[in-house]
């Protein structure tokens, strides 16, 4: 259960979602049968020793009906408070993801990150308000709103959700504590326009790390994530921590030294829509994280992806593993 009530969700927000939070993706057993206990507890272990405070508990995998919130159990009991668990709300339908939310709520997450289906296409930005609205007022947990072009909004308005749409989200729902600024990405107005509106009221996110280390010279940013920055082990937390300092200098100087990472990253392909939950699983693994099989369908890792993003680590001086890349397969603890 959240530690907050409603009406206290946007304090809990404003006093908890300090830092950068990852992804944690499942792993299964070697059969595909069930759940990698074990290599769940490891990769929110390897979370926390690196600085996340909070990890969203990825759900755009292959999943049976059960397994979701044993997940999100299993990494609520390892974080241990240490760090805060994040519901990804992006099942098959506004029903599935209300009871996937109750689901979550009882294992401990303390945060939603609403998405929208694949199938859930709106004829205007009322059908969307309607989904939102409907969804926030379903659950007790506070809800992180997520424009970006993924959804396939942008047919409706260039950054995805507007304002005049959050707007109304905010003002309606008391629950609604952050924004994840991404709406019109690439181009960059709608995060700015966002927390022009917004920032006062609900937590600001710029999950994107080449925004978010720029535009902390400029505002105060408190809340890097969701986001794949496992990718570069325990050093974005670093980053945000020179930052909550003021030294933005120090914090500069190892942004620009992670450019070669950045760079291989933004030149493989991650994949549309869900993007390619393997090759991101593949990112981390190469920091420590667990690695290890998904269930088909998922997105391939090929040798050539994993040549590019291991020499952008080693040119950044981020120091992947030494394990030969078929190790990533089979993972750190199999089972």
């Amino acid at each position: 259960m959240a530690t907050y009530s409603r009406k206290d969700a946007r304090d809990w927000a404003r006093e908890t979602m300090v830092g950068v939070a990852n992804v944690t993706i499942p792993t299964m057993t070697s059969d595909f049968k069930d759940l990698n206990e074990k290599a769940i507890r490891h990769d929110v272990e390897k979370t926390v020793e690196h600085g996340f405070v909070g990890t969203l508990a990825c759900s755009e995998v292959a999943w049976y009906p059960e397994e979701y919130g044993r997940f999100v159990e299993m990494m609520v009991d390892q974080a241990q408070g240490r760090a805060f668990v994040v519901h990804h709300a992006i099942f098959n339908s506004l029903e599935d993801n209300i009871e996937q939310a109750r689901v979550a709520e009882a294992a401990g997450a303390e945060l939603v990150l609403l998405g929208y289906p694949p199938f859930f296409y709106p004829k205007s930005l009322e059908d969307v308000y309607a989904y939102t609205k409907a969804f926030c007022d379903a659950t007790n947990l506070a809800v992180m709103l997520f424009p970006v072009p993924a959804w396939g909004f942008s047919r409706l308005h260039p950054t995805d959700l507007p304002v005049s749409l959050l707007r109304r989200l905010v003002d309606d729902c008391p629950n609604v504590v952050a924004i994840k600024a991404e709406g019109g990405a690439p181009v960059i107005m709608g995060a700015i326009e966002a927390y022009q509106a917004f920032h006062e009221e609900v937590v600001i996110s710029y999950p994107l790390e080449w925004e978010f280390v720029p535009l902390s010279r400029l505002i105060p940013v408190q809340f890097c994530g969701t986001n794949f920055s496992a990718y570069y082990g325990p050093w974005l937390p670093r980053i945000f921590d020179l930052i909550r300092k003021g030294d933005h200098d120090a914090a500069a100087e190892i942004f620009h030294r992670l450019q070669p990472a950045r760079s291989a990253f933004n030149t493989v392909a991650q994949g549309g829509g869900a993007g390619n939950r393997a090759l991101w699983k593949y990112q981390s693994w190469l920091q420590g994280y667990n690695g290890g099989p998904l269930r088909h369908p998922t997105g391939r890792v090929h040798a050539r992806h994993m040549t590019a993003l291991r020499r952008g680590q080693e040119a950044s001086g981020l120091n992947p593993t030494k394990d030969p890349d078929e190790d990533f397969f089979v993972g750190r603890t199999p089972a």
